[in-house]
């Protein structure tokens, strides 16, 4: 799950113990989120940083609902097509797992157990995306 620092960083969630995923407006993106349970584990990665990369481990504790930034007409988030009766967009709330040593882009891209992960693949803007468990527990070694 990526995140810019400036808005919302790994620190952040451990300063608020936990925190819905809101924002998210892109249906692929949603849908990743849909498939969350509450227990999985989840890379925390900060993007549009110098250097982006990954600052730690999130859990979902509470699983996909819907997310009232849509519904509200004062957030930057507000979704005019989407109402209560039928909302068109989700949140997960994450909480503070584990803080890893900052793995940089450049190290996630030296590593060979994620030369096929979609996190570095060039032009990928989901915020949200699955890993493999052999991707995760790469970045989670790297880290600890």
């Amino acid at each position: 799950m990526k995140s810019e620092p400036d808005v919302f960083s790994y620190d952040d969630l451990v300063k608020v113990k936990r925190e819905g995923w809101d924002g998210v407006r892109n249906y692929q993106a949603r849908n990743f989120m849909r498939e969350m349970k509450k227990g999985d584990l989840v890379i925390f990665y900060h993007s549009n940083a110098t250097p982006p990369g990954v600052a730690g481990v999130a859990n979902i504790v509470k699983e996909a609902e819907p997310d009232p930034t849509q519904f509200d007409p004062s957030s930057k988030y507000f979704d005019p097509k989407s109402s209560p009766d039928d909302p068109r967009w989700d949140w997960v709330t994450l909480g503070p797992k584990k803080r890893l040593k900052f793995i940089s882009l450049d190290e996630l891209r030296a590593m060979p157990e994620l030369k096929e992960c979609r996190l570095l693949a060039r032009g990928n803007r989901l915020s949200v995306m699955p890993l493999t468990e052999g991707e995760f527990t790469a970045i989670v070694a790297a880290g600890s």
